[in-house]
């Protein structure tokens, strides 16, 4: 079988602060390392806009090709490459450079970042970089891996999961909140949920079983809404946060806390990053809490997950709010910037 010489590509525009199409040669043969893909769903993250907007605070390439986030199927391995066979479905990792998540002082690139993302028809990469996917899960599931899915995980501290873990307390509708949801109830965690809309906490709230129930808090009904979850926790507060909104929210996810060994996960950066941090360093201390910084994760981390979702056979398919197709990259984009969507945004690429 002939292999395919080119591929239609997004990239950000030379101003960078679009995207356009491409089309551009593959190269006509494979490193001894190197993994030939198709690409077949990719899903957004809220930094795919931020790098367009100017407000994502890492370094990117120019006219880079965008999204870490992707499902793929394997076309085509380098002459070393064991661990994959063409057919196989797999997920990029998100950060290549990290294997394992024990390497201290390895230099390490992010996919749609500071390497050629996945927004593409084909992508090579080095094996050592992608996971076997769930066979159950759909191309789109899969999608949601790598970025979100993987934060999730490691922002509820699963690799070393606490085991009196009770509640845990997500930041937003957007995709990281919601796999930390779905983790949470097949690992029997209360989560609970912010939102300024009552009809995204309702849709989030179906995602709940009978004895893990999802839990939703209103922050515009409850200014306080760190003592909202304390209340719904019986004033035990929750074991994690994961905060998505950054460090101008660490004083709240800090409140929301139990009263010993808590733990808040930083994710995002939507509330900015602030010139003078908050005085939290005290809470902090008193209630012995750990505030763990979440670059994603390793491929180790990302295969972990995928094995936790194999387990228990977690639908992904509430994660999905809206498939564009792959020419209306563009719409799906503004869709993202819109803030309409729970969950997470995909592009059917082939």
């Amino acid at each position: 079988m002939s292999l395919p010489t080119t591929s239609r590509n997004w990239r950000r525009t030379q101003d960078g602060k679009s995207i356009e199409l491409v089309s551009e040669k593959l190269p006509s043969t494979l490193g001894s390392k190197e993994v030939l893909l198709q690409i077949h769903a990719v899903s957004l993250n809220y930094r795919d806009i931020a790098m367009l907007d100017g407000s994502y605070p890492m370094n990117v390439i120019d006219r880079g090709v965008p999204c870490s986030d992707a499902s793929a199927t394997v076309v085509a391995v380098g002459s070393s490459v064991e661990t994959f066979k063409k057919g196989d479905r797999v997920a990029p990792s998100f950060t290549h450079g990290f294997v394992t998540g024990q390497e201290k002082r390895a230099k390490s690139k992010s996919l749609g970042g500071d390497l050629d993302g996945v927004l593409r028809e084909y992508a090579i990469y080095e094996h050592q970089f992608l996971t076997k996917a769930p066979d159950y899960l759909s191309h789109n599931e899969i999608s949601t891996i790598a970025c979100a899915g993987v934060t999730a995980w490691t922002s509820l501290d699963m690799e070393n999961p606490i085991s009196t873990a009770e509640y845990a307390l997500m930041q937003g509708t957007g995709g990281v909140s919601i796999f930390a949801a779905l983790i949470c109830v097949a690992a029997g965690i209360t989560p609970i949920v912010t939102s300024s809309s009552d009809e995204k906490l309702e849709q989030i709230k179906a995602l709940g079983t009978e004895n893990t129930p999802v839990l939703g808090i209103n922050y515009r009904t409850h200014k306080d809404w760190a003592g909202e979850a304390r209340r719904l926790t019986n004033e035990g507060g929750v074991d994690i946060v994961v905060n998505n909104i950054g460090i101008n929210a660490m004083q709240e996810s800090i409140d929301a806390l139990c009263l010993r060994g808590g733990i808040v996960s930083v994710v995002g950066f939507l509330g900015g990053i602030p010139e003078m941090v908050k005085d939290f360093i005290m809470p902090a201390m008193f209630k012995t809490a750990t505030i763990k910084a979440i670059g994603v994760g390793s491929t180790k981390d990302q295969q972990d997950l995928c094995n936790f979702l194999a387990k228990h056979k977690i639908d992904l398919e509430p994660l999905v709010d809206k498939v564009f197709e792959f020419e209306d990259a563009q719409a799906a984009f503004k869709h993202l910037s819109s803030g309409a969507h729970v969950g997470k945004i995909v592009i059917k690429v082939r």
